[in-house]
Order: structure tokens, then sequence, then C-alpha cells
């Protein structure tokens, strides 16, 4: 989803031997090198890991495109688009971490779950809304709030048409807790690598490789709704006010993803922070964040 915003704090240098490569994916209207957001990210990690390979995602020829794709790109092509990129990475062969933010979090799962080659070790997702969101579309990132006001009367008029679903990224993992039945059947992103449909063994055993699978939520977020998404939960069926932790959900009490089995094994990490959507100090990011990467 949103543009980062970041408050600046003091930057100090460490240093990491045989750094593991990071792939970072941006979320809506953001881009893979705006120097407030993803460049800055990119800039910070490196200067923070001497050494290490920081890949920033973007999905297009220029920062334009990256950013309307994030808006208008059928997001299972974005992903395949993805797979290609880290498959023909020389530099990412023996495996890396990956970070997503906002929406980018539940399409790095899409990767680790549809493509292990090259290996994703851990996987950090920063708002990630992984139970689908945006239901209601609260509040708009950055400058594209025309773009915002459009897209939100297209998915209160039809988020789960063919046409819809084919050609404006919200609505794939747009997750209506009033029309359950219409979810499962026609989201085309999301209830496909949630296993909504069936299982997938493939899906399952790709993403109980990763030896963590960091869940970051933000405390105060006003764009992610219901922010316990962003920790895998949702909204009880059939309603929209009761939401219930990824523990007592049917996806993980028949564990179709493995996210139980990850759960006992402790490869499950949930993290809070207090501030809106993507908001986060940089002290926070070195100490919280940081040691998964090194």
């Amino acid at each position: 989803m949103a543009a980062l915003r970041v408050v600046v704090l003091g930057l100090c240098l460490g240093g990491a031997a045989a750094a593991v490569p990071l792939v970072i994916w941006h979320g809506m209207g953001d881009s893979c090198c705006n120097p407030q957001s993803m460049g800055y990210i990119k800039k910070i990690v490196e200067n923070k890991i001497p050494g290490i390979y920081v890949l920033s995602l973007k999905i297009g020829s220029n920062l334009i495109q990256d950013m309307e794709n994030s808006f208008f790109m059928n997001v299972n092509d974005q992903v395949r688009e993805v797979c290609s990129q880290l498959a023909k990475d020389p530099r990412l062969k023996g495996g890396y971490n990956a970070m997503g933010f906002s929406q980018g979090g539940q399409f790095l799962r899409a990767v680790a779950q549809r493509c292990p080659s090259p290996p994703m070790f851990n996987l950090i997702s920063i708002g990630g809304q992984h139970q689908g969101s945006v239901y209601g579309f609260p509040r708009c990132p950055g400058e594209s709030s025309r773009i915002c006001d459009w897209i939100r009367k297209t998915l209160d008029l039809g988020a789960y048409t063919q046409a819809v679903q084919e050609h404006l990224v919200q609505a794939e993992y747009w997750h209506d807790p009033l029309k359950e039945e219409d979810y499962r059947k026609n989201s085309i992103f999301l209830a496909d690598i949630n296993q909504e449909r069936g299982i997938n063994e493939t899906y399952k055993k790709n993403l109980m490789a990763l030896k963590k699978f960091v869940m970051v939520k933000f405390l105060n977020d006003t764009m992610v709704d219901p922010p316990i998404s962003e920790w895998f939960g949702f909204y009880k069926s059939g309603q929209a006010k009761e939401t219930i932790p990824l523990q007592e959900t049917s996806l993980y009490i028949e564990d179709r993803l493995g996210l139980q089995e990850m759960d006992k094994a402790g490869k499950l990490v949930f993290l809070g922070v207090k501030g809106d959507h993507l908001h986060f100090s940089e002290e926070w990011f070195y100490s919280t964040i940081l040691p998964f990467l090194q």
C-alpha cells in the first residue's frame, strides 16, 4: 500500500561479513527508488551492513511505470516478473532475505510460495495485509488521492468481477467479510495464495522452508482495515466488527499453509510498533528488524 514515512534518527555504522543479500518490494503508490522511502531504506541497510547487496524491485522500465503498476498491473504477472528477475540475478543464487512494505509484504510471500529458487531465507512483512484488507479503502497514500478515489468507487461497484480483478491490484487482495463466498470464488490472487480453494502442497512446503516469517503490525494504523491482517488475523466471517487472531482462523486450525507448524517451531514472529501505517524510526528499524538481516 502506501509510500513510506521514516522518522530520521542518528545513523551508526556496523558490519557483517558475507552478508546475505536483501530484496525489498515497495507498497502501493511508491516506487523502487524514492529517496524518501525505498531508496532511503536501501541506503541505511547498506550503511549498516557494509558489502550487502540490496535489490529494490522495480516493475516496469522506469519509476513512473513502477508506481503505476502498483495500482494497475495484475499481481500474478508482477510476481512472475519478480521471480524471473530473482532467478536471473547471479548475486542471489545462494539465497536472500526479503522485506516487503505494505502490499509488498503479501506479494513477496507469493514469491516465497511460488518460486523457491533462489531460496528465500527470512521474510519480513512490514504492514503487509496477509488476510486481505482495504475493506472500505479508508485512506490513500502520498499524492495519489484522485487515483484512490477512482479505485474506491470501482471496488465498491464490483471488486470481484473479472475485469476489476485482472486490472486493479487492490481488488486482488480485497477481502470483503460480508461476501466470503464471492471472495473465495473470484479473488485471483489472495484467495489462491491463502489456499481458499484447495490445498497446493507446493505452496505449503515452500513457505515452511523459511527460517523466519516476521510480521510487523502498526498499532495505530489508519490505512489497513482491519490492522490485525498484518498479523494474519481478520474479521470473523459474515460481519465487519469483531476480529480474530491468526490462531483462531480456519487457515491456521486446518494448517492449510503450514502456519500452525511454523508457529510451533518458532518460525513466526509477530512484532508491534507504535505509529500509523509504515511510520517507524531508524532506531526501531535497527534494533528490531536489522537482526533478521544479519
